[in-house]
Parts: C-alpha cells; structure tokens; sequence
C-alpha cells in the first residue's frame, strides 16, 4: 500500500484492514515522502500489530513505491490496497476463500469483484455510481476481456493474484502510465482466468484533492494510445479488415493512433454530412459497408448512450459477437 499524505484517512484505512475477517495477512505500507504524519501514523500501527510493516521509499513516485512494498512482501498471494480507502471486513477473506476454491486446470486465476465510491464531502457523482454499476455488471457476467477497452475493468485496489502469476506479468515494473489500466491489460494479455464476485469488495473515496482529479495526465482519461495499442498486441487479426466506426472527436483521435498501426482501415459512421469526406488519408464511408466486408473486426468510438444503443443493435442483428467482431472503446 502506497500512502501520500492521507494522514486525515489513514486511521480508518488501517482500522478496516486489522478489522478483516481474514487474519493471516501482512501489510507493506510504505510512506511515499509525505509532507504530513502519515508514516508516524504508519509505525503507530506497525508497533502495535506484527503484520503492518511500516517503510519510507527512498525515491518517492508511486510506481517506485509500488515496487519497493513489493519487493519487501513475502506473500503467496498478492493485492494492492489505496491508503485513503477502506476495505469491508469480509473482503479479504472472500478473495481468498474464492482463489482457493478454483481448480488447478483453471490456474494462472485472478479475483477481482465490485466496488463502491463513498465521500465525506457530499454525495457521490454519478458518473463513479455508474461506474461501480458497470463494474458489478461485469463481474457478474466475468466480461472483462470482452469489456476492456470501454474503461478499466480490474479496479487498482480490487484484486489478488498468486506472487509467480505477478512476476510472469511483469508485476509493477512497467512505467507506462496509467499503471493500473496497463496491469490491467497485463492480466488479460497473460491469459490469466478472470473470476469477477458480483459482490462489493472495495469501499473508495471520493476526494476533491485526488490525483485523478487535479494531474493534468488525466485530463484526458480516454487513454485511446494504450488501448490501441493493446487491442494490436491482443485482438487484431491482420487477416480480417479493421473498421472504425465513429467520426466525432473520439473516431477522428483513434484515427491518427490506428493509422500509426495499420495503414488501410475503413471508417464508417452514419453521419451525411461526412460521408465520402477523406480524413487522415481515408475516406469515410457509410456502416452499410459492412455487408460487404468478410468477418471484420470493428472498434466503435461513438460515446453517445444512444448511439452505442443503436450500434449494438445493428451489430446484433448482423450476427456479430462483442468481444470477437466489435469492441466499445468509448
């Protein structure tokens, strides 16, 4: 567990942990250079409880502080904790009851669950509501694979996985930001079985002075590089035809990224005004394409609730398969 300064949260952060059902754990809490007390707050509790392990990282970055808890770790199975968030006492032990009851055939295995956004600040957004509604969803219907490129399907604080499995993945190494939707596509990439609990794991805080809200590299937390360039390494076909479908601002940004990848792609949409128009070197075509196109892949950049609705439809009534022919990357 990374913590910079959430000194005013860490109490009930720790406090949820040494109150889980599930009692044969440790902790590396390491201190990320805080400017409050966060880590006398930290060796508070390591003084009093054996398995909280207390450490300041010498070179302060969450990713460096990541890899410093872990290489500090001496666990079989591994997860990741925020130190401003609280866990319901049943979550560890629900993870590993549901890790250890998955049958060795079935192994490299990853538990993730549902989550729940609370705030001290007034109510909750409901743009993190439907946030967790989604993620429950797919974890009821173990989606993730299929899911993925919509948003970040495997919550950074909301899964536990076996120490040998992180290390074939690369663990925290990476630097590629963001780190958790890059791990994220990690365990996918890796084959690992994705068991999603259709229950809540995970109770996280919404703050106005959180990272994702004020550093500027989540200004644009589309994040279509990364998922480009995964939907390359993991589900593009070279022998099937690449469609795009959109030419709003999402079709027109993915456009530049594909078009580093492949260099003949079609783009349809259903808009008359832009139909026949050449953007970027390709021009756009109607969806009716589609008919004459042999078994394509399609990556759908239209944001729009309604316009998903009627795309999803179409494609439907076409006879094709979310997650084989079409991806929601928006």
């Amino acid at each position: 567990m990374p913590v910079k300064d959430t000194a005013e949260y860490l109490h009930e952060c720790l406090d949820s942990i040494l109150d889980q059902t599930y009692t044969h754990w440790e902790l590396i809490a390491v201190d990320d250079g805080s400017s409050d007390n966060s880590f006398s707050i930290l060796q508070e509790y390591d003084k009093k409880d054996k398995r909280v392990i207390a450490l300041q990282n010498p070179e302060p970055s969450l990713l460096k502080a990541l890899r410093f808890g872990y290489a500090h770790s001496s666990g079989e199975l591994i997860h990741r904790m925020d130190s401003d968030d609280k866990m319901p006492e049943y979550k560890l032990q629900t993870m590993y009851e549901a890790y250890t009851s998955v049958p060795s055939h079935f192994h490299p295995v990853l538990i993730t669950g549902g989550t729940e956004y609370f705030s001290d600040e007034g109510p909750v957004g409901d743009g993190f509501k439907r946030y967790d509604k989604w993620l429950m969803d797919v974890a009821n219907d173990n989606s993730h694979a299929i899911e993925v490129y919509k948003e970040c399907v495997i919550p950074s604080n909301c899964w536990l996985v076996h120490r040998s499995d992180f290390d074939k993945i690369g663990g925290f190494e990476p630097s590629t930001f963001p780190e958790d939707y890059d791990l994220c596509f990690r365990f996918i990439e890796g084959s690992m079985t994705i068991i999603g609990l259709p229950k809540v794991l995970h109770h996280w805080r919404d703050r106005s002075d959180r990272i994702s809200r004020n550093w500027d590299v989540y200004k644009d937390n589309r994040f279509f590089e990364l998922k480009v360039d995964y939907f390359f390494k993991i589900n593009r076909d070279n022998n099937r035809p690449l469609v795009l479908w959109g030419a709003g601002k999402n079709g027109k940004d993915l456009a530049k990224l594909i078009s580093k990848k492949e260099s003949k792609y079609h783009w349809i949409c259903d808009n008359d005004k832009k139909i026949g128009k050449d953007i970027y070197g390709t021009k756009l075509q109607h969806f009716e394409l589609l008919k004459e196109l042999i078994s394509p892949q399609i990556i759908i950049a239209v944001a729009s609730p309604d316009g998903q609705k009627e795309i999803l439809q179409e494609l439907e009534n076409r006879g094709k398969i979310k997650g084989k022919d079409y991806w929601f990357f928006a």
